[in-house]
């Protein structure tokens, strides 16, 4: 359970970051959405309201570190904890390497690798001053090497390195790091996607079916309760083992 918990969850609008931010809230947490679109995050609070959770929604660009220590400073203000962080923010920005954008580039890296790395550095003192505290990135399965991903795959691979290294320095606190892998996730991202696609797509997944993002949500609950409290500098795979034949 989730009682009197403070989770903060980047990119929580739509997709993984909505499901984990309902399932948290049913849990019975305090869940506040980043996210730098407002409709989306405010659409989520709503649904976690009529729910009988406890949400509230935030505009903020998490490569921003002003904004980023702005929103810390405000939830310390307000609930004076902040005992979890779902790194989920990110985007992606295709293309083969030959013919990649130098902005696409640096875009990508900028808002999956910094846009982890700010909100992480912002929440270690708050979460040291009660000992206690989790942080959740996300990867993806794109890091064992994705044709026209080039930049999407670096930034998922530093993220795990990451990862390990913030679980090292921040262990003696009490704070668990880890990493989270998804593969081929339903999201509102993916529906574009073509019906032949798909069906190439689901023929390499051992399970023969795709995640959902109730999938995911469910591990990043495993990972910031009591349960998981050995757990730390892990990277996990939701693939539907995909990832296995890889």
């Amino acid at each position: 359970m989730m009682i009197d918990r403070v989770a903060l969850i980047t990119g929580g609008g739509q997709g993984i970051g909505a499901a984990t931010a309902k399932r948290f809230a049913r849990a019975g947490a305090t869940v506040i959405i980043a996210d730098i679109a407002e409709e989306p995050a405010d659409k989520v609070v709503k649904d976690i309201i009529l729910d009988n959770g406890k949400g509230e929604s935030a505009v903020v660009d998490v490569t921003d570190k002003a904004q980023v220590t702005k929103l810390i400073e405000g939830i310390m203000a307000k609930h004076n904890r902040l005992d979890i962080l779902i790194n989920n923010a990110g985007i992606t920005r295709d293309g083969l390497s030959l013919k990649m954008k130098e902005e696409d580039w640096d875009r990508v890296i900028e808002v999956n690798l910094r846009g982890t790395w700010i909100p992480s550095q912002a929440v270690i003192r708050p979460m040291r001053k009660r000992k206690w505290g989790r942080i959740v990135n996300t990867a993806s399965v794109a890091v064992l090497g994705n044709i026209g991903q080039a930049n999407y795959s670096a930034s998922k691979g530093a993220v795990i390195s990451l990862t390990r290294t913030l679980a090292l320095e921040l262990g003696r606190s009490g704070i668990t790091v880890n990493c989270v892998a998804p593969g081929t996730i339903m999201t509102e991202m993916f529906e574009s996607v073509s019906q032949e696609m798909r069906n190439k797509y689901i023929e390499q997944i051992p399970l023969r079916r795709f995640g959902t993002p109730e999938d995911v949500a469910e591990l990043h609950l495993f990972l910031c309760s009591e349960a998981a409290s050995y757990i730390t500098g892990q990277t996990i795979f939701v693939d539907g083992g995909i990832s296995v034949g890889m």
